[in-house]
This record gives structure tokens, sequence and C-alpha cells, in this order.
């Protein structure tokens, strides 16, 4: 049955085909193949029924069930609501025969009551829709042709289709660009290092011990591996989870994988002898299934498998069956490996599901240590808006140029985060190979092993590096002596190192300033489950000032699977309200886990663990400086679909990077501390601070409605001196109907839930001014105050004060574009507003139609002079000449020429939102929550030294790694052999450098070998010239001469020389 195309076929060509134009130098011929082989695959009867377009949905069960119990279940629970077109779809892979914990079930009609009466019944613990999964592979040998998904054929404004946030794509590149870290900035000798990354790891000096991953079953989840492929001697077992029928590689991505794991010749992998089991679950079309992975996953459990990779990822860390099915995946010991995606450098880009505790999320360098531009950075957005997001990734490693094996033999070249993974995954069997009690090595311990013998890599911050480059051999140390224990991650708390702790470093803290929160990671090597010993406790030290912070701290009730959350919230006592210094003190706390192998029942093994707090305090500083972000109404995918506030962003629809300033927002947010402002954010509705503390309230992109006592709060709050600065973005209608498309997870075409931003609630906001925005929608380049500006899909400003300053523009009426493909250009567009309110004492307003030029994710023309310039006005009632003087100085709209924007009628806005709840079919708003409260810790002061240097390797308990010795690793460095056939240019080395591994440590350490060695030549010399300019004139007899200088000369050299 072919599903890989579905009900796209009939909808988007349909709708698209008339409208296309060929581009130029486009590939407009290719639309009829494209069509084509849709047409081809999507042509599904079922008993003369078509049931293509019909929505899929997984039934999940509270247990494992036979096939006859689940469909019992199911008809029993359909049976009362009419729901006579349905049915469960087939489902024909090596799981089949076992119970399973799911189903796939269509309904033609009446679906919504009927997800109802299923989600009731009391075997059934969720319903959630089928979601399709792409793969859009970029390859250095070329991408081949075209296949059927390619959303390259998608009209230019009409009904985006499923877009990239929506899928789990593979993770590899074509070609790699790089970051540098700033420790190269002179010029220096290009180094020819050979590509086999094994060898680079040292991973031949563990197989020279006679460890090769032998016993160690490891799980590669792609696309497939021949059946003789000459680089593998282990294949266990070959399994096809898609509804294609073949086993093979047809792209080669699977096979690259699998190479860099466990092949035994030429390219050589990590782990030759390691058992592979290859699950097929991509489509040569590069298309899976939830189901597909669920099924291949419950397979994984089954054969008991310990290792897995995962070069996929996605952003949706809400696909609850997915992510529920990891989580078991790792609860049975699996150690799960996956790439942390290619979205970067933005920040806030980590895919799922290397962004979960429980999984080791990877990150790619290149060969000179530079963290790869393709990388995905953190933070974790789960946490959002009211917490803080995790540490990930985990640890980084090679992940540009790698050599694994070709789709038949040899060998080539790829690049990207899909690549990193493997490395690891490798590394990760071969180090689980070593441990002789296998019961020790389970994906805490094995993670606590990376991230405490990784080397962090200088000049760059946590949430690039995670714990730095992968060690494979300080890790084997730790392994040899591991016992289980608890740990932290990261290990310790210093607000005052830079640049690694960025961005905690990048501001001090002062009292009466939002908390400071720090998410950390606890890692439970004791066990799957576990808990924290009564509560943790906060200890400060005395003499570094520890009593001037106060700490409060929230856990997980349980510790599942193998990991919880610790987050520590640090605020300045009340005493140092105008103290500056360091302050210091520890968080202790207990973990207990029941003891697995002790015959006594309620047994359990414990851990205690400190975790180090340093920070940097300073006076509070004025109000005019302090500025306050408004997080609370920011929304984002997931679960809704919140467009783009650039709509030119075709294909990339969706809002999914928190809109925080520390991810997306990050530039702008460097760009005001470098301004001397002191930036705080606000995780709470309005109600929620003390608008006497700061100047400025900041607003961008705002998404969220808001309670009605926010709104007769924060007039209040303006009317006593609090300023205002609203970044707003387009809400139209209309154009939110136009660029729906069709999501083919439910069959069903998805409409915007708001706009760029939710004007009609801003409206509501502003309203009691005088203020509001339009619906318009305006795009276009354009010079204000001799700076280049763009306006990316902004709105305008319908209605001002008549005593307010407004400037205008001339632009594109984007809207018009959208709907009818015409162009238009709009003159006197009012962009900008600046109000001061009459009220005594009153604070001030500014008001600007589009937030992308300080957004990091689409920016083209940065607008950071202008929110300074803003600022100058609402902080300190500095009008910016430059605006008051402006030519485009237009008369204040009022708004009697065109009515307001509406919300959209029918949207699902209340569904996602934290404000609104339905109401008979028509939302309103929520009681309004109660601010957070946190419950401070009772200190207990220690009266003892607080420890100098925080930044130290992780330490785990009883782990000496002196104690490991290792064969000498320069005996079994990798020799410059004669190329086999095949393999030509496999070393890629230019000619006239000396070939071999060529370390970079070792290349660094060359320039202080040569500066002792001149000062031995020069010390020399010195003591030469000393000696003979102290020689006693009176010449002594000739023959006792030598005997004196021979003893002269035996002094200083006894046991002295110095050497390199």
């Amino acid at each position: 049955m072919h599903i890989s195309c579905q009900y796209m076929c009939t909808i988007i060509f349909i709708a698209l085909e008339p409208q296309m134009k060929p581009r130029k130098g486009g590939h407009l011929a290719g639309i009829s193949e494209n069509k084509k082989c849709c047409v081809m695959n999507c042509t599904n009867t079922v008993n003369g029924r078509t049931w293509l377009s019909i929505p899929s949905y997984i039934v999940a069960f509270n247990g494992y069930f036979t096939a006859k119990a689940r469909s019992h279940f199911i008809s029993s629970a359909l049976r009362g609501v009419g729901a006579v077109n349905w049915r469960i779809m087939p489902r024909e892979n090596p799981a089949s025969d076992y119970p399973s914990d799911f189903e796939v079930v269509q309904i033609r009609q009446d679906a919504h009551s009927s997800l109802l009466t299923l989600q009731d019944h009391p075997y059934i613990k969720r319903v959630t829709p089928q979601r399709k999964v792409f793969r859009s592979l970029k390859l250095l040998a070329g991408d081949g042709g075209s296949s059927c998904n390619d959303t390259r054929w998608m009209q230019k404004w009409q009904s985006w289709q499923s877009s990239r946030p929506l899928r789990r794509t593979s993770l590899s590149l074509g070609s790699g660009f790089w970051h540098a870290t700033g420790r190269h900035s002179s010029r220096r000798l290009l180094r020819a290092i050979p590509r086999h990354v094994a060898h680079i790891l040292q991973a031949d000096v563990l197989w020279q011990m006679g460890h090769t991953g032998s016993g160690v079953k490891v799980a590669v989840f792609d696309t497939g591996l021949s059946e003789k492929h000459p680089h593998f001697k282990n294949v266990k077992e070959r399994t096809n989870w898609t509804n294609e029928k073949t086993l093979d590689d047809g792209l080669g991505h699977g096979t690259f994988v699998a190479g860099v794991i466990a092949s035994m010749r030429e390219c050589q992998g990590f782990a030759p002898d390691s058992e592979l089991h290859i699950f097929r679950v991509f489509t040569n079309n590069q298309v899976s299934y939830t189901s597909w992975f669920l099924d291949a996953f419950n397979y994984a459990i089954l054969k008991k498998i310990d290792v897995l990779n995962l070069s996929i990822g996605g952003p949706d860390f809400m696909d609850h069956p997915f992510v529920d099915k990891v989580w078991e995946l790792t609860a049975n010991r699996v150690i799960m490996v996956s790439a942390i995606g290619n979205d970067g450098p933005l920040y806030g880009t980590l895919n799922n599901p290397a962004d979960q505790m429980d999984v080791i999320g990877v990150g790619g360098i290149d060969f000179e240590d530079n963290i790869a531009r393709f990388s995905s950075r953190g933070m974790t957005t789960w946490e959002l808006p009211g917490g803080y997001g995790r540490v990930k990734p985990d640890i980084v490693t090679y992940g540009s140029g790698v050599r694994g094996s070709g789709m038949k033999e040899g060998c080539r070249s790829l690049s990207g985060t899909s690549v990193a993974s493997p490395v690891v995954a490798g590394a990760v069997t071969l180090l689980a190979s070593t441990v002789l009690n296998r019961e020790l090595v389970n994906p805490a311990s094995m993670k606590q092993a990376l991230i405490a013998s990784a080397r962090r890599l200088p000049g760059v911050n946590m949430f690039e590096q995670g714990h730095g480059k992968l060690d494979l051999l300080r890790a084997y140390q730790i392994l040899y002596s591991y016992r289980p224990q608890a740990s932290l991650s990261p290990s310790y708390i210093d607000l005052t190192e830079c640049p690694y702790m960025w961005p905690y470093c990048s501001q001090p803290i002062y009292y009466g300033g939002m908390p400071t929160i720090v998410n950390v990671t606890i890692l439970n090597g004791m066990g799957v489950t576990g808990r924290i010993v009564d509560k943790p406790i906060w200890q400060p030290y005395l003499p570094q000032n520890g009593d001037h912070i106060d700490v409060a701290v929230s856990y997980s009730p349980v510790l599942w699977p193998w990991a919880g959350y610790l987050a520590v919230s640090i605020s300045v006592a009340k005493k140092a309200a105008s103290w500056e210094g360091i302050a210091q003190g520890h968080v202790m706390l207990t973990v207990a886990s029941p003891a697995e192998n002790d015959s006594a029942v309620g047994a359990e093994m414990t851990s205690t663990v400190k975790l180090p707090v340093k920070v940097k305090i300073v006076p509070t500083p004025p109000r005019s400086k302090r500025v306050l972000w408004d997080q609370y109404h920011n929304l984002r995918y997931p679960p809704g679909y919140f467009p783009r506030d650039n709509l030119r962003m075709k294909n990339d629809p969706l809002d999914w990077n928190g809109d925080h300033i520390h991810t997306n927002f990050r530039d702008m947010y460097q760009h005001l501390r470098s301004m001397g402002y002191f930036v705080e954010v606000l995780g709470s509705p309005i109600t929620c601070f003390d608008a006497s503390q700061y100047g400025t309230l900041l607003m961008v992109d705002s998404e969220e409605e808001y309670f009605p006592e926010e709104i007769s709060k924060l007039r209040r709050d303006i009317d006593n001196g609090l300023s205002l600065i609203i970044f707003s973005d387009w809400y139209n209608t209309s154009v939110m109907r136009k660029v729906k498309f069709y999501d083919e997870n439910t069959r069903q075409w998805w409409m915007p839930d708001t706009g760029g931003a939710n004007i009609p609630a801003l409206n509501d906001l502003i309203s009691v001014w005088g203020m509001a925005f339009s619906d318009g929608l305006f795009e276009g380049d354009f010079t204000m105050a001799d700076h280049d500006m763009y306006y990316a899909s902004g709105c305008s400003i319908a209605r001002f004060p008549e005593d307010g300053i407004v400037i205008a523009q001339t632009l594109k009426d984007q809207g018009l574009e959208v709907l009818k493909q015409e162009t238009a250009v709009v003159e006197n567009v009012p962009v900008l507003g600046l109000y001061q309110t009459p009220s005594e004492g009153g604070g001030r307003i500014a008001l600007y139609g589009d937030s992308n030029c300080i957004d990091d994710s689409h920016r083209q023309k940065d607008c950071f002079w202008l929110l300074d310039a803003l600022l100058q006005y609402t902080s300190y009632g500095v009008t910016p000449p430059s605006i008051l003087h402006s030519q485009n100085k237009v008369l204040p709209p009022t708004g009697t020429d065109g009515s307001l924007p509406e919300r959209l009628e029918g949207n699902h806005l209340y569904r996602y939102s934290k404000v609104l709840e339905a109401h008979l079919g028509d939302p309103k708003p929520r009681p309004l929550p109660a601010c957070p409260h946190l419950s401070w810790a009772k200190p207990q002061p220690l009266n003892e030294t607080a420890p100098s240097n925080l930044w130290k390797h992780q330490k785990l308990l009883s782990v000496d790694m002196d104690k490991v010795v290792l064969p000498n690793m320069k005996a079994y460095r990798p020799q410059v052999r004669p190329l086999s056939p095949g393999e030509r240019g496999a070393w890629d080395i230019p000619g006239g450098i000396m070939p071999g591994r060529y370390n970079q440590e070792v290349g660094q350490t060359i320039p202080m070998f040569a500066f002792l060695g001149a000062m031995v030549v020069l010390s020399f010399f010195v003591v030469q010239l000393t000696k003979s300019r102290n020689r006693p004139k009176r010449r002594k007899p000739r023959i006792k001469r030598p005997l004196y200088l021979q003893q002269q000369q035996q002094i200083p050299h006894t046991g002295k020389n110095p050497t390199v």
C-alpha cells in the first residue's frame, strides 16, 4: 500500500499548478515529473473505497496487548458513537507477531467525538495524529534526482505544505561552514589530518588492548544496508519497517552511518566486532511515519539493543507517542545517541529527541576544533516561558568531512550533526565493550563518563559545545573504575566565568531583580528510577559572602528515566542592595535509588552531590537602565501553527525558536548589554512585577492574549512612570487564510492561530491612549536617520494621539501581493510612533510595526540603533534629533478611514493559550493565575573557605584516572600506508606536507618547545660569557688548567641539563 505522498498529491498540485510560473533558471520542467511520481505513489483503494484522505491516529494503550485485544478495545470504544467508517491500519513488519502498545486507526467521519470516546477508554492512554516524517539529504556527491516530496515546487504564496519544523529530518550536510572560536586569529600553517575519525580519536589504542566492540548490540535507524557490503562482518539482522519491499539502502546515508560505527576496512569504524542491527525506517523517497518508529523501537527493546543511533531530528518535542517511546527505550537500558540538529548558528534550535535529558545529544565541530556553523545551539525551549532551558548539546565531536562507507563499496565524506552522532555512537559501543561488568553500563553512566571526560573548547559557551569535545581515552579511564552514582550537568554554577557560562556570566545580579534561573540536569547512574532524599540544602560560605544571596530550588519528584531536573533560582539578599562583590556557596542534595542486586527488601543506594554556586553582585542599577522583556506573552510552535514574522520565509513558515532574549533575540540582548542596559525576563503575567523598579517594558512579537487585570495594571504603571516599547508584526485575516498549509499528519488544512503578532490583543492593550495597529501588510527598503532599513512583513500604525510623533515611509503592499499576486507601492505608511503620556510623571510609549530587524531568525538589516534611540526616549525622555526633525514626519493617523483588525473567526488559539479557555464556542479569559512564589531555602552557613576555581573536569566519585594505565599511545598512532584500490585520495593530504597523524594539540605545543630551546641556548651563552669575564688575569700553570676546567664543567652540568 503506497502512502508516501498521501493527500498532498490530490490537493497540493490541484491548488498550485494553475498558478505556477517558470522561475528564471528554475526547474519548471520538473513539475510534471514530480507530479507523475506522486500520482503513481498515491493511488490507494481499500475494498473499493479510498482511505487516502482519511486522517490517521495513533491510539496508545496503557500496556502491551495482542492484536485481538487491541482491536476489541477500539471497537468497543467506538461502538456507541456511530463511527461506522473506521479501520485499523495493517502493519506488516517484524514486530507484528508480538504484543504492542499502540494501533494506527483511520476514522472517516465524526472524528472529533470518536477521538473523545477513544480517550475515555480505561485501557487507552492517549490518541494523537499519525505524523509523517521527512528526510532531506544533502550529500557531497550530489543530491540525485528530485524526490516526490521535494517542496521546491510550492508556489510562492499559496498554502504552504508541511514545513521542515513539522518533520524529523536527516542531519547531514553536503558542506560545512564554521564558526571560529577566535583562537586562531593569525596566519598559520594548515595541517593535513587524515579523516579516518576512529584513528583521530585514538580508538586504535583500545583495539590494541583487545577491545573492538565485541558483545555489544548496536542499532542503526536509517535508510538500510546492502546485504553483502564488504565493510561489515557482523550484521546480525536487517529489518524493514517501511512500505517498500526492500532491505537495501537506496540513498547511502544508512550505510555511511553504519560504517562510522562498525566498518572493518578502508574507512574504519570504531567497533568493527559489534553486533549490527539495521533498522530501515526511511524509504528511498526519504519518508517515514511515527508508527514505523514506534514498531521499530518496540522491536529494539525486544532484541535487547544496547546502543541506538538516530541521526534525525525535529523541533516537535510534543510528538507524545515518539517522546514517550524514547523514554521507554532508555528505561530499558538502551543508550540512545542522537544528532542535535543542523539549524545553527541560531540559538534555540535544538532538535528532538537529542534535547531530552535521557538522550546523548551530539553537536558538530571541524578538525580545527571550531564549532560547526550548522550545529544547532541551546537552550532547550520546553521550559519556556516560565522557566529556563537546559544545557544542550551534551557533547560535540567531528562532523565535517568525516569519511565513512560508500553505498556499495569504498569510502565517501559527509558533513553534519548526522555524521557527528554515529561518531559518538561508535565510541559508546567501543567503550561499552571495555566494561567487564555490563550491568554498570546504562544511559546515565555512559553520559556521565562522556561529559566528565570531555575536553572543553576555549572561547565557546556551554550552549554551543555542551561539556566539550569527545575524549575517548579519558572516557575509558573513567568507566574503568566507575561505580554507580549521581552527578549534575552542569556540575557547577559560576556566573562570573565567561564565555563558557554565557549568558549567565553576561550580566551581574542585584537586589530587586528577577531571580536568575539555572536549570540543572540530575543524572542518576544508580538506577532507572530515583528520588531526592529530604530536600536540597543551601550552604553559603560566610568568608566568601555567601549570606548575600538567597537560593530557592525545585526538582523532579521522581528521577525517571535515569534523570531529572534541579531548578536553582538565585536572588540577592536585601542587605546587599548597595554592595558589590563575589558571593559563593553550594547546594547539596542526596539521590537515592532502589538497590537492584540487593536481596534486602527496600534497600537503597545513595549518592550525595554538591553544586557550587558563585555569583557577582552589583548595587541595584538605576531604574532608567533596567529593561524588562515580556516573555510570558510569546507563543511558538509546538503545539500550534504560529507563522513566521517574515512571510518571505516560505521554506520554514513556523515560529519555533522560543522568542527569548537568549535564543533568536540573542544579538539584540548582547547589544543592549554592551550599551549598559540590564535586561531581565518576565515569565509571568504583567500583574506579577513591580513596575517602579523598571524604566521600560519591552514587548516584541507578542502572540498571546492579555488578562483584563493585566491591561488595567499596565495603564496604572505607565501613568506612574513606566515606559513601553512595542515591536509588532503583521496580522491580516485574509492573508492568514491564504498562508494555510496542508498538514499531512492530520490530513487537514492548518490555519494560523495568529499572524506574526496578535494585533487585536495589542490594540486592546494600548487603546486607552488612542493607539492601534492596522491590518496592513508592508514590505520594503528605506532609509531612516541615515540608516538603511528593511521592513519585512510589518504592519502600519492605524491610530495615534495627535500630539505624538509619527514617522512614515514608502513601502510595497505585501498583502496585495499575497492575495492577488499584484504589486503596489504605498506612500506615507506610518511605521514609527513616539508619545509622552499626559499624566504628571507619566511614562512614554513607542510603537514600531516590524520586529524582524532585531530577530536573529531572519534579520537582513539590523535596527539596533533604532532600539537605542527608543530606549533613550523612554528611559530619559530624550527625543532623538534625527527623528524629531525627520523629513518623514507626518500627521498622526486618526483611524477614522478604516476598521481595525479583528480576530480570525474560528481560530483555535484557546487550545494553546495561557489566558483563554473554551466557553460554549466563544473563548473567554481564564481566571488570573497566582503569581509564582519561590520558597527560599533556609541557609546552613559554613565558616570555611570556598574553592577558588570551580572550573575543573567533573569529578565522579571513586574515579582515579591515574590508576588506569594505557599502553604507549605513540606506538599505536596510525602510520601512513599505501592506498588500497578504490581508496584513492582517502587521506586528503596536499602535496608537500608530511603525511600521518598530526594532532592539533601536539601542534600547539611546538611553539612552547621552540621557546624553551631558545631559552636554554641563550642561558648557555650567558653562563659562558659570565665565566669568561670572571676569570682571574693571572694564568695558572698549564699542567693544572685541564683539571680545574674539568672540575668547573662537571659542577653545573651534573643532573641540571634542561630537557625539552
